[in-house]
């Protein structure tokens, strides 16, 4: 068969179109990156060229000293450490948990699963509130520990119902064998169904350890102490506040920084870099599951 006579041809007008689609998804393409260019830029740039807006592309005179200050300071790395113990174990804890709840929720002959469905349903439309939440969490006894991180965050409503949509459209017919055989639901569940739902295991890690890693809120509520603060609360000393460590400026050659302004700006996006660099190199792992993941989770149920 001819490949060329069997091609469609393109009108002017597709041709237009997709001239025009291509023009836009590029003008698009441009507003989204050159943000994260520019953050890239001005971390590798010497501070004078910071404040003196001489960065808009490419770095102006090369300097790493504000990798250095932020590798050099103990609340930084305190916090960074912390924020990648709460994004594992949060994970851990709350895929489990997911999974734990999704399962019964998929099975036909669990009678009081619409019931169940229901009320989990209801919070995501109702809760007690700020205060209620916080007096709870305070009688627990979880105030500035890191349980504070993990418990009350664990479990999504919305991530059960996709888990529980994806466990309901595997075949029957793998469990009424399994039941034959003599296998337990734990057994079924671990040996069976958890190796096939590895797309949609793969987008709950992916949900929940972002919101692990941004958890920001929970730890301004719970946690004073500042050996227990995640690495969001010193981004927000830093970029909102405008407010770092003395001993920063101690990791750094004073003279060659030309204000307290370029030392505060340099470890701003510096500061950007590294805390985002960990997701940045885990999301290619997991992308090719993500839309797989979504899309059989929202329309098989």
């Amino acid at each position: 068969m001819d490949l060329k006579a069997s091609t469609i041809p393109i009108s002017p007008n597709d041709k237009m179109f997709l001239f025009l689609n291509n023009c836009l998804l590029g003008i698009i393409m441009l507003v989204v990156l050159y943000p994260l260019i520019f953050v890239v830029s001005s971390s590798f740039s010497s501070p004078n060229a910071n404040i003196t807006g001489k960065v808009w592309l490419y770095p102006v005179d090369v300097s790493f000293e504000g990798y250095k200050a932020v590798f050099s300071n103990k609340s930084i790395m305190t916090g960074y450490a912390n924020t990648i113990f709460y994004t594992i174990f949060g994970t851990l804890i709350s895929v489990t948990l997911t999974v734990l709840a999704a399962y019964p929720l998929s099975r036909s002959d669990f009678k009081p699963r619409n019931v169940i469905m229901l009320l989990f349903a209801f919070t995501m439309f109702f809760s007690g509130g700020l205060i209620p939440t916080y007096i709870l969490v305070k009688e627990l006894g979880m105030l500035d520990t890191r349980w504070a991180m993990l418990i009350p965050s664990a479990l999504s409503v919305f991530n059960i119902i996709i888990t529980r949509s994806f466990f309901q459209g595997t075949p029957s017919e793998l469990l009424e064998a399994s039941q034959m055989d003599g296998c337990s639901d734990f057994r079924y569940l671990g040996s069976i169904l958890l190796p096939l739902s590895k797309p949609i295991l793969a987008v709950m890690t992916l949900f929940y350890a972002v919101a692990q890693w941004n958890a920001f809120f929970d730890a301004l509520l719970y946690l004073s102490k500042e050996g227990l603060q995640p690495l969001q609360i010193v981004l927000r000393q830093i970029l909102v506040s405008n407010n770092f460590d003395a001993a920063m400026m101690n990791t750094v050659n004073i003279d060659q920084m030309v204000a307290k302004q370029g030392i505060s700006e340099l470890l701003k996006y510096s500061l950007i870099i590294v805390a985002s660099i960990p997701l940045l190199v885990v999301y290619p792992f997991i992308q090719k599951y993500f839309v797989k993941g979504i899309m059989i989770g929202a329309i098989k149920g």
